[in-house]
């Protein structure tokens, strides 16, 4: 059972300011009323919380593991707490996701969510960590992985696939890119976290490992990664959705056939509790559809991607069992 909230705000007070005088004009109640309460609050957890001195307060061994927690949750409340008192936020919708996604795909949409929602400004962030919603000023994100993240809606976006790109000059190089054993000849450019989906694709391939594991250009952000690749400085593992327009621009070139599905896609996400918010809801709506042209529904486009991936699957192992 959780103890009074009254105990634990005179207890948060009292520990900070180590006087119940000062912790009672804080909170515009009397000193008495704080000795009643702090000692009201020790009865039910079982503990001292204070040791009364000379001098004034110290707190207990248990009493400063304790209050952390303490004030970590009463902070969580005034920031959840001004939020939902908070008109939304005169229109503006602020949307995370990472550097590479931001710079390669997203950017290059919102202008037309902004022209068809004037009233609306989004401004986007990055960040190389999960955002914290609680903590931060974000009110949805668009994520990378499986979909299964507490305390948030996740509704699916896209999948995508990984295979080599490259700029057209490699293609014509004193060693031409013409079939995936060519790569031995060739600069691999990889990524802080994406060392593993070139072993993955060279497997795939019946390419040794070894060849990802040679010393190269390393790049903590794939859009660097990708942009080393137009300036011709080696090859790098592509994310179909960071690379279509710059393929589709001839900025990079496929060199081969292979493409492998990857078993984890792109959510848009958001708090539970402000998921149906309307300018949430209005821009996570125009997103999905943004990537259904035909007017699918996210849950078909979801059941179509995974047959997807799931038959390029069976094809990418019979075509590694085949060179094997």
């Amino acid at each position: 059972m959780l103890p009074s909230l009254n105990g634990l705000r005179a207890f948060e007070a009292a520990a900070r300011h180590l006087s119940f005088t000062h912790a009672a004009a804080e909170l515009n109640v009397t000193q008495t009323a704080i000795s009643h309460q702090i000692r009201r609050l020790e009865e039910q957890l079982g503990r001292r919380l204070f040791v009364r001195r000379s001098r004034g307060l110290s707190l207990t061994r248990e009493a400063q593991e304790y209050l952390p927690a303490v004030r970590t949750a009463f902070d969580d409340l005034r920031r959840a707490t001004a939020r939902l008192q908070r008109p939304e936020r005169e229109g503006l919708l602020t949307v995370s996701t990472t550097a590479s996604l931001a710079a390669k795909w997203l950017v290059t949409r919102v202008a037309g969510f902004q022209e068809a929602n004037p009233g609306i400004e989004v401004r986007i962030t990055t960040s190389p960590h999960l955002v914290d919603f609680q903590r931060e000023e974000v009110d949805m994100a668009v994520r990378y992985g499986r979909g299964n993240w507490p305390g948030l809606r996740s509704q699916w976006l896209m999948a995508e696939d990984i295979f080599p790109v490259c700029s057209p000059s490699l293609m014509k190089d004193a060693k031409p890119l013409r079939q995936p054993e060519d790569l031995a000849h060739h600069t691999l450019l990889h990524t802080t976290a994406g060392r593993e989906d070139w072993q993955l694709w060279l497997t795939a391939a019946g390419l040794p490992v070894s060849l990802a594991l040679r010393r190269g250009l390393s790049f903590d952000q794939p859009f660097m990664a990708l942009q080393a690749a137009m300036e011709g400085l080696g090859v790098a593992l592509g994310r179909s959705r960071l690379v279509d327009a710059d393929i589709a621009a001839g900025r990079l070139v496929v060199p081969f056939d292979l493409k492998l599905p990857v078993d984890a896609g792109y959510y848009v996400v958001a708090p539970e509790e402000t998921a149906d918010s309307s300018k949430i809801a209005l821009f996570r709506d125009w997103l999905i559809q943004s990537v259904t042209p035909h007017g699918e529904g996210a849950a078909d486009a979801e059941q179509q991607d995974q047959r997807s991936r799931s038959t390029a699957t069976s094809r990418v192992a019979r075509a590694g069992a085949r060179r094997r």
